[in-house]
């Protein structure tokens, strides 16, 4: 089988090449933040809205979840942030007449790009079974037609209802209880595609699937680890945090196949320094480990810090280990047993390297490490991060001040979508909770992940999609066969605020419901309400729109919901749909009833800067696991299998995009201009393989299912990357993740260890 690139993506012939940069931020940052705000703001609306983004009494960013220090700056936010909300702020309109000029067929031959720069979403939209346009439709019409829906399948088990990590706390708490009040768990979300693998490990280790830092921690650090994650790009506030501890002496170690930019050196543009000096030089080591080595090298770290144990005696915390920790005599013998030698040689770094960076780790005390989709989507990602915390457990680095776990989530409330219940394995506490103040009893048969999901669809067992926010065609792996499920089923239903590739990829009718943006006025229910969200270190804060809607049509996500179910659930008494569509703050008492940590609510949800969740490891030095205790693991590292002529393929995002948005063409940091089908590369590889810079190729991802997935058509670009190993672009390299491949435990798409080779580029379309 075969993808096309979009007719309209012309195969990037106006690609330029350039060498990388070497340091981030800094002027070019703010120069690239107000073009892309006029172009799609203009002069006045991005004054007042950047103003407001991050601030105490304004709007949390809709881009990443990094927290907000306090107190925040007047400029709190980054080029990405800035971005982020000149895209959602855009006085651009896809109106009904839009849709009249644009049928699907001609939609379907637009790139990602394209689709998303139309602008913001003004009407509720139908396309009929059978037809090639949207039309307009009622609001109550549209929920009529979720209601027929639904009771046509006659079987909740037939639905599956989609979350992305933008929602907010009160919406996904409304939205999963419609859904369990509906009777299912279908409840799959951007986490299954991202974190899983980090809450499926940390849960399993220290109790609790979420970080036990804090910002401050930061400024107390002594040694960061930052792993398979480039914050320059993906969550750039992040540079600030690293750059003040860079002042208080700390020790900065990057884990990554690609030296990127953010992590060589930072030019703040809030200091003289970042203007018009060097800037701040991060990473004191980097280590250009073999894409899916992680585990690996942490083992040859763990067994050094043993080893300078045994010789020292004071690297590991003995007392710790006794009193807290289970496993311990175990993972020594463990990693006693493992060879060092073939460990190293996977991970493709020189031992001088990774010993300096084990004697930094056994010198110092206050260790963070963080990590991102770089570890989360291997195989056995799960097992990798399970090691990062056998290295804090053993030096005692958790539970205190300037130390501790940090996976860095991605979109900006992904994390508390999770914790208002967005999760298609709940726990038993959490649906006795919810039954109990509901008056109803939950399902508790497990539902579908976001892989799931697609087989389930794939195989006709699924009638209806709905989807809160996102865009699962271009999110997900294997896109054409995403593509194929979500056709497969009669009705997808979209919540979205602009034009994306699931508008195009639909089921056999479709619906949009326009929604408003977090950068908007809510004044549902005759007053203006708040929301919350919760970053990714449990911070939990409110926001406040101050634009105009874009359209009078569009209705908040929690009025969606609830105007949904009082159609889905007419006789429902257990729910005032209507009332907490009038009022969030009683969603909010809901919630302090249900969700452990939320005591107060509404009261604390009005503080500036809002309230940490507790979490027992970073606040007590205490774990929730049946042992009461944390737990050291043994893991069996197996390399990848690469065959001879191929490289293993990690997906990227360019510096113009977040997640499936695609702001612009450019991605400045690794030199690619105007273009986005590239594939990056070493020399050494491409000359092995008898290619050259600038060629043109397919890619054709290898998988045991015997299915030839090929992306066509990308430019080689040469580039100092881990040897045996490339990189391409989300969402255009997606086509080449087999759907089947997912990381043990956590069934996350390996969207970072494809085997793939190279071929001629198919004839151009």
């Amino acid at each position: 089988m075969t993808s096309r690139a979009p007719e309209a993506d012309d195969h990037d012939e106006g690609l330029r090449v350039t060498r990388p940069k070497d340091v981030a931020a800094g002027i070019p940052a703010v120069v690239a933040s107000l073009r892309h705000g006029l172009d799609q703001m203009g002069v006045a609306r991005t004054a007042t809205t950047l103003l407001k983004l991050n601030q105490p009494r304004g709007f949390d960013c809709p881009g990443c979840a990094w927290p907000d220090p306090g107190p925040t700056s007047r400029f709190e936010f980054c080029e990405n942030g800035a971005k982020a909300v000149a895209e959602e702020a855009t006085i651009r309109r896809v109106t009904p007449e839009f849709f009249a000029d644009h049928p699907i067929s001609d939609l379907a031959t637009k790139t990602d790009h394209w689709l998303g720069q139309q602008g913001r979403l003004t009407h509720p939209m139908h396309r009929a079974a059978g037809e090639d346009h949207y039309r307009p439709v009622s609001w109550d019409d549209a929920f009529k037609i979720v209601a027929d829906a639904l009771a046509d399948s006659g079987d909740p088990d037939r639905a599956v209802f989609y979350t992305s990590g933008r929602t907010s706390n009160e919406a996904a708490f409304v939205y999963q209880l419609l859904v369990r009040r509906l009777g299912t768990n279908n409840l799959p979300d951007c986490s299954n595609m991202c974190h899983e693998s980090s809450s499926v490990a940390l849960g399993s280790t220290i109790g609790i699937g979420k970080g036990s830092v804090t910002l401050e921690d930061f400024d107390a650090a002594e040694v960061i680890v930052v792993v398979g994650q480039n914050p320059g790009t993906n969550h750039p506030r992040m540079l600030s945090a690293l750059e003040r501890s860079k002042e208080r002496g700390a020790k900065i170690v990057a884990v990554n196949p690609l030296a990127e930019a953010g992590l060589i050196r930072f030019k703040n543009p809030q200091r003289v320094s970042g203007v018009v000096g060097r800037g701040t030089a991060l990473a004191d080591e980097h280590l250009p480990v073999k894409v899916g080595a992680d585990l690996a090298l942490f083992q040859l770290l763990n067994r050094r810090l043993v080893e300078l144990d045994d010789e020292r005696g004071d690297v590991l915390d003995h007392e710790f280990l006794a009193d807290q920790v289970l496993g311990t005599d175990e993972l020594r013998a463990h990693l006693a047993g493992l060879d060092a030698e073939a460990l190293l040689v996977a991970t493709g770094l020189d031992a001088a390297s990774v010993e300096r960076v084990a004697r930094l780790l056994a010198d110092h005390r206050r260790i963070i490490i963080c990590w991102a989709m770089g570890i989360t989507q291997h195989r056995q990602a799960v097992a990798t991060i399970r090691e990062m915390v056998n290295t804090l457990l053993l030096k005692g680095s958790i539970g205190m001040a300037g130390a501790g776990v940090c996976p860095v989530r991605g979109h900006s409330n992904v994390q508390g979508d999770r914790t208002m219940g967005i999760v298609e394995q709940p726990s038993d506490a959490f649906l006795d909770a919810l039954g109990a103040e509901f008056g109803f009893e939950p399902p508790r048969e497990h539902g579908h992940d976001v892989v799931r999901a697609i087989e389930a669809m794939g195989r006709g067992d699924v009638d209806v999609f709905v989807s809160m926010g996102g865009n699962l065609v271009a999110a997900a792996p294997d896109t054409d066969a995403t593509r194929r499920g979500l056709a497969n089923t009669k009705l997808t239903v979209q919540v979205s605020t602009k034009l994306n590739r699931s508008h195009v990829c639909a089921g056999a009718a479709a619906l949009i419901l326009p929604c408003l943006g977090r950068t908007e006025i809510d004044c549902t229910g005759g007053k203006d309400q708040k929301v919350t969200v919760e970053d990714s270190m449990s911070m939990v804060h409110a926001s406040r729109g101050s634009l105009e809607p874009a359209s009078p049509e569009l209705r908040s996500e929690v009025a969606i919901v609830c105007g949904l179910a009082e159609q889905v659930l007419p006789a429902d008494e257990t729910v005032d749909w209507a009332g907490l569509a009038a009022d969030y703050d009683r969603i909010r008492d809901h919630i302090e009833a249900v969700v452990p940590g939320f005591t107060d609510f509404n009261e604390r949800a009005s503080v500036d800067g809002g309230f940490v969740l507790p979490n027992p490891p970073r606040d007590r030095r205490q774990f929730e696991t049946p042992s009461g205790k944390a737990h050291l693991t043994c893991s069996t590292f197996v390399d990848e299998i690469v065959p001879a002529g191929r490289l293993l393929l990690q997906t990227i995002r360019s510096h113009d995009q977040y997640n499936t948005t695609i702001y612009g063409l450019d991605d400045r940091y690794r030199g690619i201009h105007n273009g986005r089908r590239v594939v990056f590369a070493h020399p050494e590889d491409l000359r092995a393989l008898g290619l050259a810079d600038g060629e043109l190729v397919d890619i054709v991802s290898e998988w045991r299912d015997g299915v030839e997935r090929r992306a066509p058509r990308f430019r080689i670009v040469a580039y100092d990357l881990a040897r045996g190993t490339c990189a391409a672009y989300f969402p255009e390299a997606n086509v080449l993740v087999p759907l089947g491949s997912v990381a043990d435990e956590s069934n996350t798409p390996t969207s970072k260890a494809v085997v793939v080779r190279f071929e001629s580029a198919s004839p151009s379309a």
